[in-house]
């Protein structure tokens, strides 16, 4: 590791407001050459807005910039990449109809005799691609609107590499990323920690912040909270500084005793789950834990009608049920909140208010016309239950916090009321405070008879969440765990059970 340089960038007393929102209130932090400051908070903290500012987006109502040590002011994006400063954002920005290459070089394309010089194009790309580590994760000459979430990403970061870069910053840049890809990147951001470079590192995800980061900064309601060494600290204390409230406080459920079974599954049998049995009661909350690629979620698409069953049975309340489609699902009172909410739950480009009603749209039309009356209520009903933080139930959804697109999902289904629901990893992308708030809603469903089923790797959630967790690995149940015998290194071992039982272990 490098011994951080003096400060590359320095904000000072940094403010912005969107009309009556304070966004920043006099922020003042620095970033140092040579040093990788991961920047934290919840959603609505102002990370994004501050990105913004450094990267001249929104120009700040008070306070100024430093770049090693002269004060600067960026009128617009280009400003600041002319600079050397650069930020990342989550959802770049791709031209669909021209290749890799030639997004990448976009307003610098190499040419001879004003044609553009292919050959020279795709070598330059193709070397940087071998010098980023990203060498087999890109072509060059695949066209913008082929590539994959995690493609375009990559593309946006070997962009802001070109020219060269004194501060990089980074909006929460694995959220498409397989692991693979996340361990090139990490080895880029070494690398250019190494050659001096200034990096700024917005994530949710502790367990990156520990790999990647020297020093955390912390924003709450629009202020600085502080900084600490990523050595000389942990995720209990982050948390506090973030919430303002210890991490075991997130996990509050009182025990209960179950009711009926709801969800009675046997021998389930499909093209990636084999033989998989289990039942969830009224009012019980149950865990499903295993390694990706386990069949959690292939299981969970199967109860909800969205993959073929080859085997076995399913029954809700006593009564089997076929499930031949979504349909059959949703009126057999099973609801699923889906691990790509934005891919496969949500209508981005719609209303809060259209996407709580969706699964109700018979119960609430006279002869197929939807009663806006009632819509419009039974959609500020939920928003305002689960606090979605919006400017009006018209607002799109694509336009809101990802801890707030979580709200409109289970929204959906609290307008619906199933009696079994199910929630693939349904805090995957949020902040803390984000997380606590949804804890709180599963307890709630819960004390209130829903049955739920709850899919997550994050082990501490499915813990304290759960009163009972079955695991998976290799499309088949492995074993089953109370709250009381529940641990971590259970958990796991049943996780790995075959790959123990491969090598000689015992789980």
């Amino acid at each position: 590791m490098t011994t951080p340089g003096p400060a590359r960038l320095r904000a000072e007393q940094i403010s912005k407001s969107f009309g009556a929102v304070h966004a920043l209130a006099d922020v003042s932090l620095d970033v140092r050459s040579g040093e990788v400051l991961a920047l934290m908070g919840e959603n609505g903290a102002g990370k994004s807005t501050l990105l913004r500012v450094l990267s001249g987006d929104h120009p700040p109502d008070s306070g100024r910039l430093l770049l090693d040590g002269e004060p600067v002011a960026f009128g617009s994006p280009r400003d600041a990449h002319r600079a050397g400063l650069r930020v990342i954002q989550q959802e770049p920005e791709i031209v669909p109809h021209v290749s890799v290459a030639e997004n990448v070089y976009l307003g610098a394309l190499p040419r001879r005799a004003r044609v553009l010089d292919r050959r020279a194009l795709f070598d330059q790309v193709r070397g940087d691609l071998e010098r980023c580590g990203f060498s087999g994760l890109l072509d060059p000459r695949t066209p913008g609107s082929a590539l994959s979430a995690a493609q375009r990403q990559l593309v946006e970061i070997l962009r802001a590499l070109v020219g060269g870069v004194r501060v990089l910053a980074f909006d929460e840049p694995t959220s498409s990323l397989s692991d693979h890809e996340v361990e090139a990147l990490f080895g880029l951001i070494r690398r250019l920690r190494g050659d001096g470079v200034a990096i700024v590192y917005v994530s949710h995800r502790m367990p990156e912040i520990f790999t990647v980061a020297d020093r955390v900064a912390v924003l709450r309601d629009g202020r600085y909270v502080g900084d600490r060494a990523v050595a000389q600290t942990d995720e209990a204390e982050l948390v506090r500084m973030m919430v303002g409230r210890d991490l075991a406080d997130l996990f509050v459920r009182e025990p209960r005793e179950p009711g009926e079974v709801v969800l009675d599954v046997r021998g389930l049998v499909t093209a990636d789950v084999r033989d998989v049995s289990l039942q969830v009661r009224a009012g019980e909350v149950v865990g499903l834990g295993g390694l990706v690629g386990a069949g959690r979620s292939e299981f969970a698409l199967a109860v909800a009608g969205a993959a073929p069953i080859l085997g076995g049975s399913v029954a809700v309340a006593g009564k089997a049920v076929r499930l031949r489609g979504p349909g059959d699902a949703l009126r057999a009172g099973i609801g699923l909140a889906p691990e790509e909410r934005k891919a496969q739950a949500l209508l981005l480009r719609r209303s809060i208010r259209d996407n709580v009603s969706l699964a109700i749209l018979s119960r609430i039309s006279r002869l197929r016309v939807v009663r806006r009356r009632t819509e419009r209520e039974v959609a500020r009903r939920y928003v305002d239950r689960l606090s979605v933080r919006a400017s009006s139930i018209e607002q799109e959804v694509g336009t809101l916090s990802g801890g707030n697109q979580q709200k409109v999902v289970l929204a959906r289904w609290l307008a619906r009321r199933p009696r079994l629901l199910i929630l693939d990893e349904p805090t995957r992308g949020v902040d803390v405070g984000a997380k606590a708030e949804i804890y709180s809603i599963v307890g709630d469903l819960a004390a209130e008879g829903m049955a739920l089923l709850v899919i997550s790797s994050e082990l501490p959630e499915l813990l304290g969440l759960s009163d009972r967790i079955v695991v998976m690995h290799g499309g088949r149940v492995t074993g089953e765990l109370s709250r009381a015998d529940a641990t971590e290194e259970r958990v796991l071992a049943l996780a790995m059970a075959d790959d123990l039982h491969a090598t000689g272990a015992q789980p």
